[in-house]
């Protein structure tokens, strides 16, 4: 395989509870899985390829739990990237130099039944893990806002965090409340859902591990 690495910055949502079952191998909230999830590259590189500064984004939509498969996604890159970046992003979203279920990219895509094509477009992102914050927008497609999870009685922030030392995703995830609205070839909705914000470091044999059990 092809050597590479990437450590990047990371917002993911779906339309899950913020409690989202599949974070714990249950089936999804409302039994259909619609996800959004967005990077931006802070280092890593494929093959001579310097990664470093891309952002990229993947829609996915399953009519059932992500393991029943017969999904479909679809991949934007930002314009800002080379060709030469593009393509290997490109690639490893679609698990490509990746052993086999070793990542989530590889098992998301595996369970995708229709892939398409990928779009080249200007991504505003805007993530601060921290503060659980972030602004995804790809115009024409999706406004996505991810915040803290507000107390309804006073509107005090919640902070909520799952730390999954073997994940195939993430290692450590703060837990956030979102918005997002897609309009695309995969169009979707939803309000006061589940979000993580992480960071995410995959190598071809899968995620790096930091973390002790």
């Amino acid at each position: 395989m092809i050597d590479w690495r990437l450590k990047a910055e990371n917002i993911g949502t779906c339309n899950c509870d913020h409690w989202c079952p599949c974070q714990f191998e249950g089936d999804p909230t409302h039994h259909s899985c619609e996800a959004f999830d967005t990077f931006r590259v802070l280092e890593g590189h494929f093959g001579d390829v310097d990664l470093a500064g891309v952002v990229a984004a993947n829609f996915y939509s399953w009519p059932g739990p992500v393991y029943e498969g017969g999904g479909t996604m679809q991949t934007v890159v930002d314009s800002n990237a080379s060709p030469e970046q593009a393509d290997s992003i490109v690639r490893l979203l679609h698990g490509e130099e990746t052993r086999e279920a070793s990542n989530a990219w590889w098992i998301f895509h595996a369970m995708c039944d229709t892939v398409l094509e990928t779009k080249t477009l200007p991504i505003l992102f805007e993530l601060d893990i921290e503060a659980r914050q972030a602004k995804v927008s790809i115009q024409g497609l999706v406004e996505c806002v991810g915040e803290p999870i507000r107390n309804p009685h006073d509107g005090g922030e919640h902070r909520v965090q799952i730390r999954h030392p073997e994940g195939m995703e993430f290692e450590f995830a703060e837990i956030g409340n979102n918005r997002t609205k897609a309009t695309g070839e995969i169009p979707f909705e939803f309000e006061n859902t589940y979000t993580q914000f992480n960071m995410l470091e995959f190598t071809p044999d899968g995620p790096v591990h930091t973390l002790k059990n």
